[in-house]
């Protein structure tokens, strides 16, 4: 039978002995190896009772056995849903809820905090640790090392990856086999990979940009991946003359600027350097390339479309801008009405392609609001296009914060402090910070004879919120600046606060 996906990414390489996955440690995976332990999740799966589109949640350090689960997982066409680590359980148990997961895939460490969250929602959890072992683990081992693949079509979901609104209500986007496999073979093509790569990877494999993006282009590369847990720029440095490209985030670079051991002769046998997920400032774009000779490229996708557009691989990659759109991607800009903009005016980026996804879970009414009846995705980032069809993105029309790569929804930040004893209200903005991209800023007013600490506001959130998401400053003021109707002014905010990250 065929599988759209798994035939594509992992099928072809069943038989093959090649290394897949280089660890810190030396050792190294061979597809086949691995393929073999995909093999077994999938029984495993399936033992624990999910069926072809139900759906299995994770929230799993990075490691060669999430990898393999995921593998297995659209071998038996179950819908995955990576979560990020960082979540408390309070958020997890909202995105079990929402999706309907039978099952609940943890880490031992979170095993008690999670229990209570997979019996309220009626799903089952088992552990998996980074090291392979774990409840989970155990109901593999006794399995087959084959997997009678399902058949899964073009269409067919493969998996949710869930992303905040501003109402702090999260949206399960919903990504098929074919909004995953097309756009992984636009960018093996336009990024020039092949199997003679070797590709570090110190990304996070819950979020698009590791897992969509870096792994599916080594696997239809079929290139060889050095496989950090996260990113320590120590075991960067020492491994960088190993490897060929590096995809990363901004803070990737800002910190690997800051260490005297980065030198020309350190990166003379690396490829390509690639940057997203964040803004990458033009002064750490230029900073690169005079330190390294390595001019950074940088690209612009996004959890509902994958990647969109790209910086070209030969030809003038420029600062501030991320590039042209894709192969096969439409992007226009648009204003509030749906009319296209002159050439060279702001206006709110929508585009279209096999890339983009195929709506929200359970959400109609959102979807409808987001996706064109002509298939076009109303992005919700404001952007231009220059004469020569370079396209910058100048900033948010959801007022969303991208902090280290990661995505922070002032609304949802706002809800947890405004439930904070004392405080009257709360505005949150992203403000230039020279590692994250932009740091998070809550500027709180207090309730009348209210006296608020700004530590124990923090201290307050912190079982709400996932680590990234709190802030990192927070100002008490009188009161927040308003226009005539009443709206919070958050560019008067941003401009009072556009310095507190500065050296």
């Amino acid at each position: 039978m065929t599988n759209h996906l798994y035939d594509a990414l992992f099928g072809r390489h069943a038989d093959s002995e090649a290394t897949f996955l280089i660890l810190p440690d030396g050792q190294s995976l061979a597809y086949r190896a691995f393929l073999a332990e995909a093999a077994r999740y999938a029984h495993a799966l399936r033992a624990a009772g999910l069926a072809p589109g139900d759906r299995v949640a994770m929230q799993l350090e990075k490691s060669p056995a999430m990898l393999a689960v995921i593998a297995g997982a659209i071998r038996a066409g179950i819908v995955f849903l990576p979560l990020n680590t960082a979540y408390t359980a309070a958020e997890v148990a909202y995105f079990v809820a929402n999706s309907g997961a039978k099952l609940l895939l943890a880490d031992g460490a979170r095993a008690e905090a999670l229990g209570p969250v997979a019996r309220d929602c009626g799903a089952t959890l088992q552990t998996l640790n980074a090291d392979g072992t774990g409840s989970f683990a155990d109901a593999a081992a006794g399995q087959n090392d084959d997997y009678p693949t399902e058949a899964c079509g073009p269409d067919t979901l493969a998996a949710f990856l869930y992303t905040s609104g501003t109402t702090g209500r999260s949206k399960g986007a919903m990504m098929t086999h074919d909004n995953l496999l097309s756009n992984a073979r636009v960018l093996v093509d336009y990024w020039r990979f092949t199997a003679e790569d070797v590709l570090l990877h110190a990304l996070p494999i819950f979020h698009t940009h590791g897992l969509f993006v870096a792994t599916n282009v080594a696997l239809l590369a079929g290139c060889p991946m050095i496989f950090l847990p996260k990113f320590d720029a120590e075991a960067v440095i020492g491994l960088l003359p190993r490897a060929t490209a590096m995809m990363g985030v901004p803070t990737f670079y800002t910190r690997l600027l800051d260490d005297p051991r980065l030198t020309r002769d350190l990166v003379a046998g690396m490829r390509l350097f690639i940057s997203g997920s964040a803004p990458l400032l033009a002064e750490t774009h230029v900073a690169w390339e005079e330190w390294t000779g390595h001019r950074i490229l940088e690209r612009y996708g996004m959890t509902e479309t994958n990647m969109n557009t790209s910086n070209p691989y030969e030809g003038a990659r420029r600062a501030g801008t991320v590039g042209f759109p894709l192969p096969g991607v439409e992007l226009k800009i648009r204003d509030t009405e749906g009319a296209e903009v002159a050439q060279g005016e702001i206006g709110v980026i929508e585009v279209r392609g096999p890339n983009v996804f195929k709506g929200y879970w359970q959400m109609p009414e959102k979807t409808r609001e987001e996706l064109r009846e002509d298939g076009f995705f109303i992005t919700g980032d404001l952007g231009r296009i220059d004469a020569e069809g370079y396209v910058t993105i100048v900033g948010r029309a959801k007022d969303l914060i991208i902090s280290g790569g990661f995505n922070v929804y002032p609304k949802e930040v706002e809800m947890a402090l405004d439930d904070q004893p004392g405080v009257l209200e709360s505005a949150v903005i992203g403000v230039h910070h020279p590692d994250f991209g932009e740091g998070v800023v809550a500027v709180v007013v207090a309730e009348k004879g209210a006296a608020l600490d700004p530590e124990r506001l923090r201290q307050g959130i912190a079982a709400e919120l996932a680590a990234f998401k709190r802030p990192k400053h927070i100002a008490v003021v009188a009161e927040l600046p308003r226009n005539t109707m009443g709206k919070v002014q958050k560019n008067l905010l941003r401009n009072s606060y556009a310095d507190l990250f500065r050296a």
